[in-house]
């Protein structure tokens, strides 16, 4: 870690008296979970200690265990906010770690948890393939990982996986914008007369209500103003263009008449569409019709 930034992300507390402790805990944010799977019992110890006064970003650790890969997967199946799993490669099969890494990534399709393999057997490795198609953030020999490299990893899976989390929560606000955006749309289509006018007040778009309601096919309307086509008198029509032209927001009540003759009062509202710091060029125009 080189910057200050960075260092104040994570931190190896010294110990401090228990009421401190619960003190501290009750008002803590939640810890991030670290999985441990090995069928080694001292690995559990071991790996438990070196990391137990860390935290990261003013989050601690907390530790879950596992003994086998079916072990592992229940756990991981009913916790689905794991954010590390430090898995053993070779527990009650010669390739159990990997088999949980499979179904982690495809069966359970979690692509957010940070898998460490780890490894008792001295020269094992791992084919390229496996480490990229399964998203695998390191592997180790246990004989090499020394206390200063576990936590070295495992404060970088950590970041990963946070950033990881707040990309996911940012395009799960982006869809849920798009769907409310699609409501709104649809409900627009069903029951307001939408229309894009341009500065000098002529229809460039209309939707199918608009058609509908007023009788004209969509040809008939576009190029032309909403006075000419649909006899808007003054002083609505006046108040509108005045809006129109000088880029700003209307709301009001125009008399529309429909191609056979019938007369529609219309709750308008006609909004710019600009970007900001910029003269809008073309205005949007929602209808609503005020009698049945």
């Amino acid at each position: 870690m080189t910057s200050e930034a960075s260092d104040s992300d994570w931190l190896i507390e010294d110990d401090m008296p228990e009421a401190e402790k619960q003190a501290d805990a009750a008002n803590a944010p939640p810890p991030w979970r670290v999985l441990i799977v090995d069928d080694d019992v001292d690995v559990h110890v071991v790996t438990k200690f070196s990391l137990s006064n860390t935290s990261f970003l003013g989050r601690r650790l907390s530790f879950l265990h596992a003994y086998s890969g079916a072990e592992a997967l229940t756990l991981l199946r009913c916790t689905p906010d794991i954010a590390v799993v430090l898995l053993d490669v070779i527990m009650e099969t010669n390739d159990a770690g990997l088999q949980l890494t499979r179904q982690i990534r495809d069966e359970m399709g979690n692509k957010l948890v940070r898998i460490v393999l780890r490894t008792g057997q001295p020269g094992q490795a791992l084919e390229h393939s496996i480490i990229l198609d399964y998203d695998i953030n390191d592997f180790w020999c246990k004989t090499d990982l020394t206390t200063r490299k576990l936590f070295t990893t495992v404060i970088s899976s950590l970041r990963t996986y946070a950033s990881l989390m707040k990309a996911e929560q940012r395009v799960a606000s982006l869809c849920g914008a798009l769907d409310k955006a699609r409501q709104l749309e649809a409900t627009l289509e069903r029951h307001a007369l939408v229309a894009t006018l341009d500065r000098q007040g002529k229809i460039g778009s209309v939707n199918e209500r608009f058609c509908t309601l007023l009788g004209y096919a969509r040809e008939e309307l576009l190029g032309q103003t909403l006075r000419q086509r649909l006899s808007v008198p003054a002083p609505a029509a006046d108040e509108l263009d005045a809006a129109l032209a000088q880029g700003t927001p209307w709301n009001g009540e125009l008399r529309a008449q429909a191609k056979d003759g019938v007369e529609h009062i219309l709750k308008a509202m006609v909004l710019p569409m600009n970007k900001e710091g910029e003269t809008p060029t073309q205005h949007l125009a929602l209808l609503t019709p005020a009698t049945p």
